[in-house]
């Protein structure tokens, strides 16, 4: 073992709990941050953090741009952004620590950073491809229901489009998290859900398609009524799996059973297989976040609106929902220009709206 490896993963250690406790940071991006630095380290060889100077930095910089993926090619810019971004933060706090305080400069920590010109390159927002609304209908229409699990499937693809929430909420909210006259839900961790940063969120589902909120409600009822589920049970239960042979130990699907999914994974296997046999292209849970998204602020009419959609999907700002969710597609531009009246009698412009949405909030 490298003789400076203990004493790099103590201070490693005393840095991940000081962003999880003082920082609040949650363990994706933990985890994150570590594979970021076991980078740095295969690229030092492991050596003491307190030799870090300069040199190291911009050698690791070279190292970086031309190491090669297994599956061929190099790291992306985007990547590398963020590896730099998350080893300059750790070494920034290193550099207020005792026994690194001398040794750490703050001035070479700054060499851990791509240029103006790549950075721009690095965190450009992208196009996003994700379904439409005519797809989601359209894959929920092909499944033939024959038992409990496509109803639920099908169910499970409406309301992630009709929510726009994140995945690992949809499959950790109970039954009595959403109200069926109201349609609203209740994104609450205190009762299990697990939401970005732990936020309680108050939402109502988007009402884009009758049929597909049908699909819903459908199936909400067929838990409470015909399997007795309680409100605490999940909305989205698991499968249950049972063995229908001795012989050669054969397993079977027997419907589903009030026990909560454990990862995503097995709500996106469950999407794809679904498009598979639909012959349709495969979209992540994630993407009908912002088909949602779309969907919703093409709907607006005044700011007001914008910024209801804006906290329905959880967003502390609506920078976030309109820049990294709303993003329109280069090929749309145009057309939208073309169609926008810059002259109206008698209507507040946008800005006005926006002015005096934000006085009202203050």
């Amino acid at each position: 073992m490298n003789k400076h490896k203990a004493k790099n993963e103590k201070i490693k250690r005393k840095y991940f709990r000081w962003l999880t406790g003082a920082k609040g940071h949650s363990q994706t991006t933990i985890e994150s941050i570590e594979k970021a630095l076991w980078n740095f380290e295969e690229f030092s060889n492991e050596d003491d953090y307190s030799n870090f100077n300069e040199n190291v930095a911009v050698e690791y910089k070279k190292w970086l741009s031309k190491k090669k993926l297994v599956q061929g090619g190099t790291i992306s810019l985007s990547t590398q952004y963020d590896r730099l971004r998350h080893i300059n933060n750790f070494l920034t706090w290193l550099s207020g620590q005792a026994g690194y305080k001398s040794k750490i400069h703050i001035d070479d920590v700054g060499y851990l950073r791509l240029d103006k010109n790549k950075s721009r390159i690095a965190t450009a927002p992208k196009v996003e491809d994700y379904p439409t609304l005519e797809y989601v209908k359209k894959l929920c229409d092909s499944i033939e229901v024959k038992n409990e699990i496509d109803k639920r499937d099908r169910a499970m693809i409406a309301f992630t489009l009709l929510s726009g929430m994140r995945d690992n909420a949809i499959i950790t909210l109970p039954i009595g998290c959403f109200n069926t006259d109201t349609y609203a839900v209740e994104q609450n961790p205190l009762k299990g859900v697990r939401t970005k940063y732990s936020k309680t969120i108050h939402s109502t589902l988007f009402e884009f398609d009758e049929k597909l909120l049908s699909y819903i409600l459908e199936w909400v009822k067929y838990l409470k009524e015909d399997k007795v589920f309680g409100i605490k049970d999940p909305m989205f239960p698991s499968t249950k799996i049972e063995q229908v042979s001795d012989v050669n130990y054969t397993l079977e699907s027997k419907g589903v059973e009030p026990i909560f999914w454990k990862s995503t994974n097995t709500m996106r296997v469950i999407f794809e297989k679904r498009c598979k046999d639909a012959g349709l292209e495969y979209f992540s849970p994630h993407k009908y976040r912002h088909t949602a998204t779309r969907l919703a602020t093409d709907s607006c009419r005044n700011a007001e609106e914008v910024k209801a959609v804006s906290q329905n999907l959880g967003h502390e700002h609506v920078n976030t929902t309109l820049l990294t969710y709303g993003r329109i597609d280069s090929y749309r531009v145009k057309d939208v220009i073309k169609g926008m009246s810059f002259k109206k009698s008698g209507e507040q412009s946008i800005k006005e709206q926006m002015e005096k949405l934000v006085s009202q909030l203050s």
